[in-house]
C-alpha cells in the first residue's frame, strides 16, 4: 500500500515539484520515498511496506529499463502469476506482488488486468513507445486522480498531491455540489476540483501524444442464475468468502479485523483467525450508537482480542476539518468521521486491517432494498390515481404515518432511488443553491444511462445494481481508503474479490431477501461461524448520534455561525438554511443529514480553499 504520483510532460523545476507531490502524501507511504526519471517524465512513491519489505521499493523497472511502474494496492493471486511468467522466461528480482505485475503487463499488456485478483491503481511507463497505461481495480478500491494542464498530464492517488502541480489552478466545480446535494458524495467523474478526474473502477488509461483515453474493462453487473437449492448456494457462498479471506491474509505484517455489531465485519473476524479486532462506539448516546458491547462479547466468544474507544461529541466535531481534508472532496456521510477514529485506534497495534465492506452491494443487505416488497401492495392501483394519492399525501402533516409510504409508492423506481442517500430532491436543491452550475442534470437524468442497461431485473436488483456503480465507489469505498490511509493502514476488503462476486452475482432474486431478511445466502453462511443472534442481526449501518447531538445548544450554534459565514453566503441562500437548522433543533422534523451534507461542504471548502 503506498501513494503513487507522476508528471508525463516538460515541466520546469518538476523534480522539486515531484517531491512536494510525494511529501503531501507522505501518509499513505510513512516507510521510504523514491522517483524515476526519464526524458520528460517523472514517477513518484512514497511505501507502506507491506509485502518483501527489504526489496518491495518502488518506482520498479523492467530488466531493459525501458519500463517504470508505480503501483498503489495488493496482489493476492500473485505467487500464481509469479510461477506463470517464470515459465514464461521472466526473471525476478524480488518477492513482491509489484514486480509480478510488471512483468504481467509486458507479457499480456492490457490482457494482465483480466488475471488479477485483488486491489488496484497503478501507472506504467513505456518509454521506448512513450505511452502511460494506467489502471483502477474492479470495485474502485484504490483511487486515481488526473489533470491536464498546460499540456502535461499529473496524477496521484490524492487530489491534495496534485494541488502541488503550479501549473494548475484551484478552482470549485460547482457541478459536483450541485450533484453532490442529493447525493451526499462526489458522484461525477469530474471532481470537485475543476479540471481533476477520478479514473473510474473498471477502466484503464492511456496517455500518448498528449491525449487521454479511458477505456471501461470491467463492470460489475448482477445475472441471476439458474434455481439452484439454498443449501448449495450456501456453500458456494461459504467457499467463495473463505478462500478470499485467507488470500487477504498474505502480508510479512500482522493483520488484524475491524469488528462491529454486524454480520459482515463478524464473518471475517471469525473466518480470518485475526487475534486482534477494533471497534469504535458512543458511549452516552444509548445502545443504538454503541456497538462496543456486541463487539467485545462476540470478540470473548472467538478468543480474540478487542481494541475498543468510545468517541465523544465534542472531538468528533474537532475532527471534521481533519476529516475533510484526508477524504480530499467533500463527504455527508458522518461515519467517514467515526472511522477517521476506527483507523486511527487499529493503527496503533497493526499495519493491515480487514473490513467488511461491499457484503452489502453485493449480497442485497440494504433494509432499502426491501422496499420493492412492501410497496407491490400498491402495485394493482393505477398509476394516475396512485399519483393523486401522492398529492393529497404531501398535504398530510409530515409525522402521519403513511404520508411517504403513499409518496414513494406513487414514483417510478428511477426517479425515486438514485442510491443509500437521497439528501436534496431537485426541487430543495433550487430552493438552496444561490446560482446553479447550468450543466448539473437533476439525478433521475444522471443515471438515465445506467437504468437503461439494467431495467430487465426486478426493482430490488436494479436498485443494488446502482450501488455497485455508484454509491460503492463514491461514498463507501471512497471513506474507506481515505480514513485508513490517513493512519498509513492498509484495509482491505475480502467481500470485494471477483471469485466472491462471480457467487454472489448469480443469486436469484427471490432468495437474496426471502422471509424479509436482507443478505439472506451470507446469513445462512455465516451461522456455521457465528452466535445465531450475530448472524441473524438486522442491518444498522455505522449508525452516528449527528441527529442528537445538532439540537444540542453549543453544536447548534457552531453550525449556526458557520451557515451564516461568508463561505455559505457564496453558495447558498442562507435564510433556507436556517430553517433547516431551527426546523431540526426544534423538533420540527429530523433535518440532521442535509443539516450535516451542507456544513460538510463548507467545512471542506474552508479547510482547502481558506473561506
Amino acid at each position: 500500500m503506498c501513494g503513487i504520483c507522476g508528471i508525463i510532460g516538460d515541466t520546469a523545476g518538476k523534480e522539486k515539484i515531484l517531491h512536494r507531490m510525494m511529501k503531501v502524501m507522505e501518509h499513505r507511504g510513512p516507510d521510504g520515498e523514491d522517483m524515476y526519471t526519464a526524458d520528460g517524465v517523472m514517477l513518484g512513491f512514497r511505501r507502506l511496506s507491506i509485502i518483501d519489505l527489504d526489496k518491495g521499493m518502488q518506482p520498479m523497472l523492467n530488466e531493459d529499463g525501458d519500463m517504470a511502474m508505480v503501483f498503489n494496492g495488493e496482489v493476492y493471486n500473485y505467487q500464481i502469476l509469479r510461477d506463470m511468467l517464470v515459465r514464461k522466461g521472466h526473471a525476478f528480482q524480488s518477492d513482491s506482488d509489484s514486480e509480478v505485475l510488471l512483468h504481467g503487463y509486458e507479457e499480456y499488456q492490457r490482457g494482465i488486468l483480466e488475471k488479477l485478483r485483488g486491489m488496484f491503481s497503478f501507472a506504467i511507463w513505456d518509454d521506448k513507445r512513450k505511452t502511460l497505461f494506467a489502471a483502477r481495480d474492479y470495485f474502485g478500491i484504490k483511487p486515481f486522480y488526473y489533470t491536464i494542464a498546460d499540456g502535461v498530464l499529473v496524477f496521484a492517488s490524492e487530489i491534495k498531491s496534485i494541488l502541488e502541480y503550479p501549473g494548475y489552478q484551484k478552482k470549485v466545480n460547482e457541478e459536483a455540489l450541485e450533484q453532490y446535494l442529493s447525493f451526499q458524495y462526489s458522484v461525477l467523474p469530474e471532481t470537485f476540483f475543476k479540471g481533476i478526474y477520478r479514473l473510474l473502477p473498471g477502466h484503464y488509461l492511456i496517455y500518448e501524444n498528449q491525449q487521454v483515453k479511458t477505456v471501461r474493462y470491467f463492470r460489475p453487473s448482477l445475472e441471476p442464475g439458474e434455481r439452484k437449492s439454498q443449501a448449495r448456494l450456501t456453500e458456494e457462498v461459504e467457499m467463495a468468502v473463505r478462500q478470499s479471506v485467507r488470500r487477504h491474509l498474505v502480508s510479512d505484517v500482522e493483520v488484524g479485523s475491524f469488528l462491529s455489531s454486524g454480520v459482515d465485519s463478524s464473518l471475517i473476524t471469525a473466518l480470518s483467525g485475526c487475534d486482534k479486532t477494533f471497534t469504535v462506539g458512543f458511549e452516552q448516546e444509548g445502545k443504538l450508537y454503541n456497538e462496543v458491547t456486541y463487539a467485545k462479547d462476540l470478540a470473548d466468544k472467538l478468543e480474540v482480542a478487542n481494541y475498543s474507544r468510545f468517541i465523544g461529541k465534542n472531538e468528533f466535531k474537532e475532527a471534521v476539518p481533519d476529516v475533510m481534508y484526508y477524504l480530499d472532496e467533500p463527504s455527508g456521510d458522518a461515519s467517514a468521521v467515526a472511522l477517521y477514529f476506527l483507523a486511527q485506534e487499529a493503527s496503533k497495534e497493526v499495519k493491515v486491517v480487514l473490513s467488511g465492506e461491499g457484503a452489502d452491494e453485493i449480497f442485497g443487505g440494504y433494509n432499502i432494498y426491501l422496499e420493492p416488497k412492501a410497496l407491490r401492495f400498491v402495485d394493482w392501483i393505477p398509476a394516475v390515481l396512485r399519483r393523486r394519492m401522492a398529492d393529497l399525501a404531501r398535504r398530510l402533516p409530515r409525522h402521519m404515518k403513511g404520508r411517504n409510504y403513499l409518496i414513494r409508492a406513487s414514483e417510478p423506481l428511477q426517479e425515486r432511488y438514485i442510491g443509500n442517500a437521497y439528501i436534496f430532491h431537485p426541487k430543495e436543491r433550487r430552493q438552496l443553491l444561490k446560482q446553479r452550475s447550468g450543466s448539473a442534470l437533476e439525478p433521475a437524468e444522471l443515471l438515465k444511462d445506467a437504468y437503461a442497461g439494467i431495467r430487465e431485473l426486478p426493482d430490488s436488483d436494479q436498485m443494488q445494481s446502482l450501488d455497485l456503480l455508484y454509491w460503492l465507489p463514491g461514498d463507501i469505498l471512497q471513506k474507506a481508503d481515505k480514513m485508513s490511509m490517513a493512519h498509513s493502514l492498509e484495509l482491505r476488503v475480502p467481500f470485494l474479490d471477483r471469485d466472491v462476486f462471480q457467487v454472489a452475482r448469480r443469486i436469484p432474486h427471490a432468495v437474496k431477501t426471502k422471509n424479509y431478511t436482507t443478505k439472506y445466502i451470507l446469513r445462512k453462511a455465516a451461522k456455521a461461524y457465528l452466535p445465531k443472534e450475530v448472524a441473524g442481526k438486522k442491518k444498522l449501518g455505522f449508525p452516528i448520534p449527528i441527529r442528537n447531538w445538532i439540537r444540542e445548544e453549543d453544536w447548534y450554534r457552531q453550525i449556526r455561525e458557520v451557515f451564516t459565514g461568508e463561505t455559505a453566503s457564496m453558495f447558498f441562500h442562507t435564510e433556507y438554511l436556517i430553517r433547516l437548522l431551527d426546523g431540526h433543533k426544534y423538533g420540527k422534523e429530523d433535518y440532521s443529514r442535509k443539516i450535516w451534507t451542507v456544513y460538510a461542504f463548507l467545512i471542506w471548502h474552508q479547510v482547502y480553499f481558506g473561506v
